[in-house]
């Protein structure tokens, strides 16, 4: 058995390259066994996986394994304290659905990688059918964005889509646009109208959504809060938003 001990080794140089996102073209890195059990479950497409040799039984029904020293697994993982494994996953394109139907989360220059990531883990949780990221939004394949989503990009389809593909869209779907932000004219979340075929739209973390779409946008939405907290994070708001929007549906869960 051959164990890579090199950092010059030309797969380990390659695979490195793909923490830039430059480099992940057509794949991307994942750290950790349970993202990994989560890409093996959902029938991903693993290019290569790297490990330690003390966790080989654990890939033994795994293709393209390549046993790695820690100091080259510490090289290609983004956490301090890697778990034993990275692997290679192929990105997938998932297809438009034409028309739309149901419940869509729509991230509009959302740049902090732990929000975009956290936004969709709850999108997840809350049974939405899919989501979407502006072009400014944060990378979605960066290790950051990836340990905060916990496997959920692998559950439900996140598409890139601007702001005019957006409003295209929700047009010929039917989907009504709901934005938040405070103003005049939006309405506290508690009073709107029952819907589950919508769009939620989350804005950038520090300028909130952009003129155009608190223009375009069919309702404004703003949680009131009791508080004197002038604002809440963007992936907190968006959790209170979700579910309560999940529970226009019927209240089937306790």
């Amino acid at each position: 058995m051959n164990i890579i001990t090199s950092k010059s080794n030309n797969v380990i140089k390659n695979a490195k390259k793909l923490h830039q996102k430059k480099y992940r073209t057509d794949s991307y890195l994942i750290e950790g066994w349970h993202l990994f059990e989560e890409a093996v479950e959902n029938q991903a497409e693993i290019r290569q996986v790297f490990v330690l040799e003390a966790y080989l039984d654990r890939v033994e029904n795994i293709q393209n394994v390549t046993v790695v020293t820690s100091e080259i697994l510490s090289l290609l993982a983004d956490s301090k304290t890697p778990q034993g494994i990275v692997a290679e996953i192929l990105i997938e394109q998932p297809e438009l659905p034409d028309p739309l139907q149901g419940r869509y989360l729509y991230l509009e220059d959302v740049q902090d990688p732990g929000n975009v990531g956290t936004m969709i883990r709850t999108a997840d949780a809350a049974g939405f059918d899919g989501v979407m990221l502006s072009k400014a939004s944060a990378d979605l394949y960066s290790l950051k964005t990836l340990r905060s989503m916990q496997g959920s990009h692998f559950h439900l389809p996140i598409w890139k889509m601007d702001r005019e593909e957006l409003f295209e869209r929700a047009s010929q779907s039917n989907l009504a646009v709901l934005a938040t932000t405070l103003s005049e004219a939006s309405i506290n979340y508690r009073q709107l109208p029952q819907t589950n075929q919508f769009i939620l739209v989350m804005g950038n973390e520090g300028k909130g959504i952009s003129p155009e779409m608190a223009t375009r946008a069919d309702q404004l939405v703003h949680i009131t809060m009791p508080g004197r907290a002038e604002s809440l994070n963007v992936a907190v708001a968006a959790g209170i938003l979700m579910f309560h929007l999940r529970n226009f549906e019927k209240k089937q869960y306790t």
